[in-house]
Formats: C-alpha cells, structure tokens, sequence
C-alpha cells in the first residue's frame, strides 16, 4: 500500500508539474501575442500618420517652392529645382515607409512584393545592391498573420543592417519546399562576435516572433563576415 501510495503520489504530482509548465507556456505565448498586436497597431497608427500629415506638408511645401520658382531670378531657379527634387524624393520616402509600416497595406500587397518594396526603400537609403531571390513553386501562406510576423523579423533584421552592419549589401533569398519556407537574409557588414554580444531588443524580438508561429529561427554571424538570419517556416 505504502509503495502503490508513493507511485500514484508521484504520477498526480507529475501531471500537475506538466500542467503548470503547459500553463506557463499559454501565458508567455499569450503575453507575446499580444505585445506583437499592440506593436503592430503602434505602426499602423504612424504609417497612418506617416502618409495623411507628413506626406501632405510634403506636397504643400513642394507646392509652395513652385509657386516661389516662378518668381526667382534665374541664378536662384536651378538650386530651387534642387530642393524640389530633394522634397520629391523625400514624400516618395515617406509613402513607401507608410507602406512597410501599415499592416494592412503589407496583406493587401502580398509577401513577396512587400520584401521587395522595402529592399527598394533600403537601396534607395543606403545599400549599393539589395536583392530578392525566389527559388521553388511558390506557395501561398494560409495564415495572413503569420505572413505579417514574418515580414517584420525580416524588417528587424535590415533594420540592425542599417543601424550596425556598415554593409554594402543585403540579400533576402525565399526557398519555396514540399513542407517548409525557408527565408534567408544576409549582409555584407562587419558582423558580431555572438559570444560577447549582448543579446539586444532586436534579437529577442525576432526570437519570440518566429516562436509564436512553430518557425525555426537562427542568426549567424562573426566579426568581419556579415550577418546571416534563416527562418523555417512549416506551411
């Protein structure tokens, strides 16, 4: 009795070790989803802001520089067409940011074309070269959400490429399999040494993320030798 007593004791005091440990685990999946929702309404409302209020100062400044070209004298007209090309460029900026920050706008765009919106917006800023390669029959993702999550760990990552990386070049790469996606983006910059780093915000935030949606997520790199990021992704 006494050795039948111990065994159920332990067996109930294991299923419960499990429950807790399951429960924890819907917490914390929880807790990160909703960080991601409040995180993309955070972005959704400046790419909001982004396209109706800067973008409008920025055609009505651009206005007001055309109502003053033609009045200046003519030694003034070529630097004034100068600002209005600078000012031009800036509101296609703007739209294009607006665009990558809205989420809305990224599922109506679709996955592939919202990459290649932002490697053009990253070209246009900084990088020589930054290229989208497509390899296998595509597959389209069932879940939009999770569309959504993978674009912005994607969009973390050229994100600490812009800030860090001091590359020249940055190139995304999505292998279509029978089971899985597997999205591999890279740089050219000076890497890290992933002993000492501090883990940052970034980092953990692309971690947690990949999580909520079962996918394998991996980041590799070393002083001198770029930053490499894969991402598999069970359809």
């Amino acid at each position: 009795m006494i050795i039948l007593f111990f065994v159920t004791f332990q067996k109930r005091k294991h299923k419960l070790l499990l429950e807790q440990i399951e429960q924890q685990k819907r917490f914390d999946e929880e807790i990160s989803r909703t960080q991601t929702e409040i995180q993309e309404q955070t972005l959704k409302h400046v790419g909001w802001e982004l396209h109706d209020n800067v973008g409008q100062l920025l055609i009505y400044a651009n206005m007001q520089l055309k109502m003053v070209m033609s009045k200046a004298p003519e030694e003034l007209k070529n630097k004034m067409d100068e600002a209005s090309e600078s000012v031009k460029e800036s509101l296609k900026e703007v739209r294009s940011l607006s665009k990558s920050l809205n989420n809305e706008v990224l599922l109506n765009l679709g996955f592939e074309e919202s990459i290649s919106n932002e490697l053009n917006r990253l070209k246009r800023m900084k990088f020589e070269s930054a290229q989208l390669q497509i390899n296998g029959s595509q597959k389209e993702i069932q879940d939009k959400k999770h569309e959504l999550i993978l674009f912005r760990i994607l969009q973390e990552f050229f994100s600490n490429s812009v800030k860090y990386s001091e590359a020249e070049n940055i190139d995304v790469s999505l292998n279509y399999q029978e089971s899985q996606l597997i999205i591999t983006a890279s740089d050219n910059g000076v890497g890290f040494d992933m002993e000492t780093s501090e883990k940052g915000s970034g980092l953990i935030n692309m971690k947690s993320r990949a999580e909520l949606i079962n996918a394998t997520f991996s980041l590799v790199s070393k002083p001198n030798e770029g930053v490499t990021l894969k991402i598999k992704y069970p359809y």
